[in-house]
């Protein structure tokens, strides 16, 4: 078994940060799916520290309005997807208001982004990364 990891990121580990909801199971399995490939990641849990505007048009400008947005969640909430708005400002207002609207977990590494459960886009980011280290 590896030595375990500090918590101090060296220069050959990716910055990664994980946006998500302590509770959620599928944030919970992409924290672990990093950590078990040793890879310090960077937790936000959005209940806590509600996600930056500026971040969350990042994602809106890469991934879209609609694959950011939860439709197979069956919690009750005060603004379900068909509710949402067209305009970007509201939607920004009302995903502070509720992040369960999220699919979550939300995952940046530089400039590309993930929403919910995308394994096999986050093994492409490591393997390009131990590609270029080679």
């Amino acid at each position: 078994m590896p030595a375990p990891l500090g918590k101090t990121p060296t220069k050959k580990m990716p910055k990664i940060e994980v946006l998500g909801i302590e509770d959620s199971q599928s944030t919970r399995s992409a924290v672990r799916f990093f950590r078990e490939r040793r890879i310090v990641v960077r937790f936000v849990d959005l209940r806590k520290k509600p996600i930056d505007p500026a971040q969350l048009r990042h994602f809106v400008d890469r991934l879209g309005v609609a694959a950011l947005l939860d439709t197979e969640r069956d919690g009750p909430t005060d603004a379900g997807p068909a509710d949402v708005p067209g305009d970007r400002g509201k939607l920004i207002a009302l995903i502070h208001a509720d992040v369960r609207l999220l699919r979550l977990p939300l995952v940046q590494y530089g400039d590309d982004v993930t929403a919910g459960q995308d394994e096999t886009t986050w093994r492409a980011w490591l393997d390009r990364r131990s590609g270029a280290a080679r």
